[in-house]
């Protein structure tokens, strides 16, 4: 009996771990006195309709391996920005994927761009080597530009959003993102014109 409910509790953490950095619940305080909170994944292929969609917060930081960015670089482009971590089992299978979908569509007027959050910048950088990214990411030690994106949720890892042209919101992912739901998304919203 005994060594089936450590058997248990073991299979138990296993699936949890398997979820996602995203789920359950909880806070985790982060340095800038803000609050990431782990929610339940969004349904694919959520897209907000053009009226409802509210403008992005602006945000800037130092980019892993150097130079600074602006999100004002983003404007008159589709962007995909994926908040992750080195640390996020889930990061790890999503993020070689989106170069995938970004070499397809990177000379079609999308962006993509990593939000590295609450990592160390050698891992950080590590991992991006190591899965060959060559999609720009922000270093967000803090977290401090997932927090301006609270309202989205980006506080949970990952989380992706999708701004159209005009720079606004026009989807939001919490949890992992398959590649032919990001397809389909990027289509709709560059087909907007």
């Amino acid at each position: 009996m005994r060594r089936s409910a450590r058997a248990l509790l073991l299979a138990l953490l296993a699936v949890g771990a398997l979820a996602g950095c995203s789920t359950g619940e909880g806070q985790v305080d982060v340095a800038n006195g803000g609050e990431f909170r782990f929610v339940q994944g969004t349904p694919a292929g959520e897209v907000i309709p053009v009226d409802e969609r509210a403008a992005a917060p602006e945000f800037s930081g130092t980019l892993l391996g150097g130079g600074d960015f602006s999100s004002t670089e983003l404007v008159g482009d589709v962007a995909v920005l994926n908040f992750w971590g080195s640390w996020c089992a889930p990061c790890r299978v999503e993020t070689p994927q989106f170069q995938e979908v970004y070499e397809e569509v990177r000379d079609e007027g999308v962006q993509f761009l990593g939000l590295n959050v609450k990592d160390d910048e050698q891992l950080a950088g590590a991992f991006l080597e190591s899965k060959a990214i060559t999609f720009p990411s922000l270093f967000d030690p803090t977290g401090e530009t997932a927090l301006a994106f609270r309202d989205y949720p980006a506080t949970a890892i990952p989380s992706t959003i999708v701004l159209d042209r005009q720079s606004r919101v026009a989807a939001v992912y919490t949890g992992e993102v398959r590649q032919d739901d990001l397809r389909a998304v990027l289509d709709r919203v560059l087909g907007e014109g």
